[in-house]
């Protein structure tokens, strides 16, 4: 339950409205579900959560801006709802333009919400949290889209209990990097027998290791370090080289992907943006705590990925070569090209295009 009453959560937002929802919900101590759930009947309005009764609605909404985060990332992505498939662990959306993972045991509260603008313009989302009250997956309205939709849904999928108060579990601790020394050489020849990228995680789980402590123990030829602006310079090459790429941005609940080129790439403060008209990314390049270069075989070649983590061992993004009907090659120079920790800078990316 939040620390403030709803009524006084209700006051203090009044009184700093401009504040994103997650500044003010840490500022004041309280989860992010927790400030949403003081606004029921005031502008929002408790709804079920499970994503095969959300989804399908949004997807009569046309085009909408679809927003998955963690700690560190924040992925932005306009389109459409459509292709939904159900799954009791994990259910997509498969749109050329919003592709999602989502893992229906993580939404656990959510809302749909209708806020009015100073300019007395309504502004309309659906937001989804878990156990916890952290933001799992949110999905606003464009000026497009169709809201007496939106006024169905909230109809059809409205609780029958409102209530502004919540009752949520403790966080879940961080997964620190885990791995089993002894069972490197085992992992290495799972490694090696891999045919499909999705394969990755039954070896993690063979071999008793998480991600990160794979990484760590793996060497090479399956991993390389790079220097923690690997990611900056890998956005930069991207965008000035042409080279469409796929960015993974998730959390527990929901992965959401970008497969294509970006154009627009501004660092501001410790913020690196991606900001095109229909894919923003915003990464806080300072939470960046290591960075490798991963290999991966596959039976449709070899497979390379930026990934990057923060210092809790938390994955923040991955970032694959876009691989449909493209040549993977400038993926794969560019990134060879990229520093490793002990390497010089002087290193540049456009030797590998030279």
């Amino acid at each position: 339950m939040a620390a403030i009453a709803p009524n006084i959560l209700r006051d203090l937002r009044r009184e700093n409205p401009k504040a994103r929802a997650r500044d003010f919900a840490e500022l004041h101590g309280v989860a992010e579900a927790d400030l949403v759930a003081a606004h029921v009947g005031f502008g929002a309005t408790a709804i079920a959560a499970h994503p095969d009764q959300v989804i399908p609605w949004v997807g009569k909404m046309g085009d909408v801006m679809a927003l998955t985060r963690n700690q560190s990332c924040v992925h932005e992505r306009r389109g459409q709802y459509s292709a939904y498939h159900t799954g009791s662990f994990a259910a997509m959306v498969l749109d050329p333009e919003i592709d999602l993972r989502m893992f229906p045991g993580h939404w656990v509260h959510a809302f749909a919400v209708e806020n009015a603008g100073e300019d007395g313009t309504v502004k309309r989302s659906i937001q989804v949290f878990d156990a916890a009250g952290d933001a799992v997956h949110k999905v606003f309205l464009q000026p497009a889209s169709d809201t007496a939709q939106f006024a169905a849904m909230v109809a059809d999928l409205a609780l029958p209990a409102q209530s502004d108060a919540l009752d949520l579990r403790p966080r879940a601790p961080a997964d620190t990097p885990r791995a089993d020394v002894s069972a490197a050489p085992a992992m290495r020849a799972s490694w090696d027998a891999m045919t499909d990228t999705h394969q990755f995680h039954g070896l993690l789980k063979q071999h008793n290791m998480n991600r990160l402590g794979a990484y760590r123990l793996a060497g090479a030829p399956y991993v390389r370090p790079l220097s923690l602006d690997a990611v900056t310079r890998c956005l930069h090459a991207a965008a000035d080289h042409k080279i469409p790429v796929m960015i993974f941005v998730g959390n527990a609940g929901c992965i959401q992907i970008h497969g294509g080129p970006i154009a627009r790439v501004v660092p501001m403060g410790p913020w690196i943006n991606v900001l095109d008209d229909r894919f923003n990314l915003h990464l806080r390049a300072d939470h960046i705590a290591e960075v490798y270069r991963v290999w991966k075989p596959t039976d449709t070649g070899d497979v390379y990925s930026i990934e990057a983590f923060d210092a809790q061992g938390a994955l923040i993004l991955q970032i694959f070569a876009y691989r449909k009907d493209v040549s993977t090659d400038p993926w794969i120079a560019m990134t060879d090209a990229l520093p490793s920790p002990s390497h010089s800078l002087a290193n540049t990316l456009e030797e590998a295009f030279a």
